[in-house]
């Protein structure tokens, strides 16, 4: 997640996550962010077993600094933290997920609605991706389209 402007990247799902798979999310993540990666100072990580040194050395290649996070502190990733828990009570406790690819397109289709719709309360209601749209007359109609098989609910207001 990019702190000040609320984006999420996802990058990688599996059932069993190795190191070597965790060190190909890196370079993958860093190749997503392509021209703003240079923008990157810092990446917050927790000490599970998994990210070993070899990431720590893919993020050091652009000049970013790992920072970890304290055993058993949620609190010290308040952001990402936040973040996984409004998935799983939003998404994934209301879906019967049946597969990994299953996971893969709902968790992605999560995503985009968590970067371009879903409104912040840090960025004054807009999305990560969206800027607020102009106020329109408080009497114009609202359109609901749902996500996901009614998952998630998006709303606009139409003149």
């Amino acid at each position: 997640m990019e702190i000040p402007t609320r984006r999420v990247h996802l990058l990688g799902v599996t059932a069993h996550p190795t190191s070597s798979w965790a060190v190909q999310q890196a370079r993958d993540l860093l190749m997503a962010l392509d021209d703003r990666v240079h923008h990157v100072k810092f990446l917050i990580r927790d000490t599970a077993a998994k990210f070993t040194d070899a990431i720590d050395a893919v993020f050091a290649s652009e000049a970013i600094q790992v920072l970890l996070t304290p055993v058993l502190a949620p609190r010290a990733n308040a952001y990402i933290e936040r973040w996984i828990g409004g998935r799983r009570r939003e998404l994934l406790d209301r879906t019967l997920i049946a597969n990994e690819r299953n996971l893969r397109n709902a968790l992605a289709a999560y995503e985009t609605h968590f970067n371009t719709h879903r409104p912040h309360r840090a960025l004054c209601q807009a999305a990560p991706l969206r800027p607020l749209p102009d106020p329109v007359d408080p009497d114009g109609k609202v359109i609901r389209r749902d996500l996901l098989g009614g998952v998630v609910h998006e709303y606009t207001q139409v003149a």
